[in-house]
């Protein structure tokens, strides 16, 4: 017989949650917040709030679906759609997954580079992180317990190091809070793509597995939904601060504009308020990078090998083997951006074209298998729910059209012909990449 909740360990109580904050704050989400900061001031923080409350929705949905249902998410699409859903799903996170990793590596990178001259040693530390990371897959037994520990240090680091780097800064309390109030302001394509690093439907997705792994029934699920609104706050609270901080140290100042690369952020900190930011940053954005590194991987790697009835499970072979090949794939093309001087931008066409179809699918699949009867019974969505749900789905459709329509075709043009500041807005570019 299983201990009530009131007597266990508090850091049994959540995980699932916790792990999906950690992948949806990476280099990608660093870079756009700061950067939005330092053109808006604290006037956009609203969209950080309307970000999260939809990323929070999907991921009770993917909490929900963890806990109640039999069977897991690939078997379900198989069973109700067929083959041909399942696999869709699997090959579209996947190949997104796989593109983004290569960012979570120049991520990695970036923070030793701001202490480390050598490029080849710096190759060598992103090599190193990656076996460390596939060790992870084929070493531990209990491969959920030590991602799920390893995130909660991690976590704590970024909260730390950011919130002192926003306490040394003195941000205007005032503002701030009146940034919460949605106004009139352009949102322009920065804004979009805040939105689009916060509300990463792939993550809330891979809370229905993270939930299987944790052990939640449906005798958890409230303890479950809690766990997913606790990880969307975390990450709510992250990326105010990094916004904030942009926002307080480099708003109306020289330099605000040029926030293209995490190495740059540490940078002007590092003018701002003395060397110790640059540490103190770096630190954080390790272990954001770090921690979207490794679930990030898994999130293609299982959701995949799901998709094509492979397995579900940590001690599932395939799920490890397709993590593996996520990990690979993105070290590859990072160490040929740094070390060769690969052009990034034809992958980074690739994974915004796949983003495009993969985005609205994963969402919808997980808002239809969330609301069908036969397989969460009483615990189907309600109709406000689904209504909810489905306005996010709905800017998940605006921001594919965005980057169908606008963003995929400035970056093809730009590939084709570049502009005179290319490699600095390719560099930017590749940043932007959760």
């Amino acid at each position: 017989m299983s201990e009530p909740a009131s007597v266990r360990p508090w850091y049994t109580l959540i995980g699932p949650g916790l792990i999906t904050a950690c992948v949806v704050i990476g280099p990608g989400s660093i870079v756009t917040s700061s950067k939005v900061g330092a053109a808006n001031n604290f006037s956009m923080l609203w969209v950080i709030a309307v970000s999260v409350a939809f990323m929070m929705v999907y991921m009770v949905l993917g909490a929900k679906l963890g806990a109640v249902a039999v069977d897991g998410p690939g078997d379900l699409i198989r069973q109700k759609a067929g083959r041909w859903l399942s696999v869709m799903v699997g090959i579209c996170v996947f190949f997104i997954s796989a593109a983004f990793q290569s960012g979570n590596n120049v991520g990695v990178a970036s923070a030793f580079e701001a202490f480390v001259d050598s490029p080849g040693m710096v190759a060598a530390l992103v090599v190193g992180f990656n076996v460390i990371g596939i060790s992870f897959l084929f070493v531990f037994k209990n491969l959920y317990k030590v991602i799920e520990r390893l995130m909660m240090v991690l976590v704590a680091v970024m909260l730390i190091s950011f919130a002192v780097n926003l306490a040394s800064l003195k941000p205007d309390v005032a503002a701030m809070a009146k940034g919460f109030i949605p106004s009139a302001g352009t949102v322009d394509l920065a804004v979009l793509g805040l939105v689009g690093t916060t509300f990463v439907i792939t993550a809330a997705f891979y809370q229905a597995y993270l939930v299987r792994q944790k052990g939640w029934t449906v005798n958890e699920l409230s303890q479950g939904i809690m766990d997913a609104r606790i990880g969307s706050v975390i990450m709510a609270v992250i990326t105010i601060m990094l916004m904030s901080t942009a926002a307080a140290g480099f708003n109306g100042k020289p330099g605000g504009a040029e926030l293209s690369n995490p190495v740059a952020i540490a940078e002007a900190l590092k003018g701002t308020f003395g060397s110790s930011a640059k540490v103190i940053f770096c630190l954080g954005l390790f272990s954001a990078a770090y921690s979207s590194f490794l679930v990030n991987s898994m999130i293609g790697g299982f959701i995949a090998a799901d998709g094509f009835g492979l397995g579900n499970k940590p001690t599932d072979v395939w799920p490890r083997i397709m993590t593996t090949a996520v990990l690979l794939t993105g070290m590859t093309i990072a160490l040929a951006a740094m070390v060769l001087g690969f052009d990034r931008t034809p992958t980074l066409i690739a994974a915004q074209a796949v983003t495009v179809v993969g985005a609205p699918l994963v969402a919808a699949v997980l808002l239809w298998l969330t609301s069908r009867k036969d397989i969460m019974g009483e615990h189907a969505n309600s109709p406000a729910t689904n209504l909810f749900a489905g306005v996010g789905l709905l800017l998940l459709l605006a921001i594919a059209c965005n980057t169908a329509f606008v963003k995929l075709p400035k970056m093809i043009d730009d590939y084709r012909n570049p502009p005179t500041e290319n490699a600095a807005s390719a560099d930017g570019q590749s940043r932007e990449d959760k």
